[in-house]
């Protein structure tokens, strides 16, 4: 079994890639003049991380589950 990440690191990575993503969000939409608010960008950018991070773990569980399991001839 693969060790799970330690929390200090895994919340400023959320942090980075929540500020980054609100960053492009707001960018994109000034740059079509279509602005959004900041806080409809951060929320936006929480929910894309929040699936992000959800299918990142998914695809990891589906990955153990597919490995074969070891078998001891001992």
């Amino acid at each position: 079994m693969t060790p799970r990440r330690p929390a200090p690191r895994l919340l400023p990575s959320l942090i980075a890639w929540w500020a980054l993503v609100t960053a492009l969000l707001w960018l994109t939409g000034k740059a079509a003049y279509q602005p959004a608010s900041i806080t409809g960008c951060a929320a936006s950018a929480a929910f894309l991380v929040a699936l992000g991070e959800a299918g990142d773990r998914t695809r990891l569980w589906w990955k153990r589950r597919q490995q074969p399991k070891e078998t001891s001839l001992r």
